[in-house]
């Protein structure tokens, strides 16, 4: 489980974060929404340790980030905005690396790394060099690398962005069934059937605050709008940003 209190951050005289706080829990898909500028990816890289809260706490599985950064990376798969694949290397040793760097032993690593490679179904790409792969290939990729220390808890920045329609499905697939692990998911989205679809808690955050944490039912509920994307307007008050 991933729970955040009071988180604040802020850039010169721009709060990007202010005052943010949610759970996200095993065995559920949390959605991070809101639009353009609204504090969501200062708030994920602040849950992955790649950026410290001027206030606040984040706790991955009970342990405190500011307290034991390592610990909670262990704990942690992230798919972040900037995949950050070594183009160089192939899709094999890409995921070999990170898992070094985990610490697995070798035994350990090529079970994992191959039952990855067949779950993404990446094998006819596995031992090419990820310079001039597509962006479903990188993915899946970075997914794989992201996943390779069997983490419980799995962070993906909107992991669909600029996928086509198979490999979009293939995706939200593999997304459920990280749920049905019991992992504690979270992704961020611009995408509203991909949220309506997957998610069974949805948190909106708007200048950098969070404005509703509920269920994709709860929020067309209490905005009396049977359409997601319209209960997301009606929710942060501006359709601005939306198309981002």
């Amino acid at each position: 489980m991933i729970e955040v209190k009071d988180l604040h951050k802020t850039f010169g005289t721009v709060k990007a974060v202010d005052g943010v706080s949610f759970r996200a829990r095993d065995g559920e898909i949390t959605g991070l929404l809101g639009p353009n500028g609204a504090g969501k990816t200062t708030t994920l890289r602040m849950l992955y340790t790649l950026m410290a809260p001027d206030q606040g706490q984040v706790l991955v599985d009970n342990i405190d980030a500011a307290v034991d950064p390592l610990s909670v990376r262990r704990q942690l798969g992230v798919l972040p905005d900037a995949r950050g694949l070594y183009k160089r290397l192939t899709a094999r040793e890409n995921i070999d690396y990170f898992a070094r760097l985990h610490g697995l032993p070798e035994a350990l690593l090529k079970t994992r790394r191959e039952a990855l490679i067949q779950t993404l179904e990446m094998a006819d790409i596995a031992d090419r060099r990820t310079e001039g792969f597509s962006q479903g290939q990188r993915v899946k990729t970075a997914i794989a690398r992201a996943l390779i220390h069997d983490p419980r808890n799995v962070i993906l920045d909107e992991p669909t962005n600029g996928l086509d329609v198979m490999a979009t499905r293939a995706l939200r697939q593999f997304m459920l069934q990280l749920k049905n692990e019991g992992r504690c998911v979270l992704f961020s989205s611009h995408i509203m059937q991909e949220v309506a679809a997957l998610c069974d808690r949805i948190v909106v955050i708007a200048h950098g605050r969070v404005v509703a944490d509920e269920s994709p039912q709860a929020l067309r509920e209490q905005t009396g709008e049977n359409n997601l994307e319209d209960a997301f307007v009606k929710i942060i008050g501006s359709d601005e940003g939306l198309a981002a």
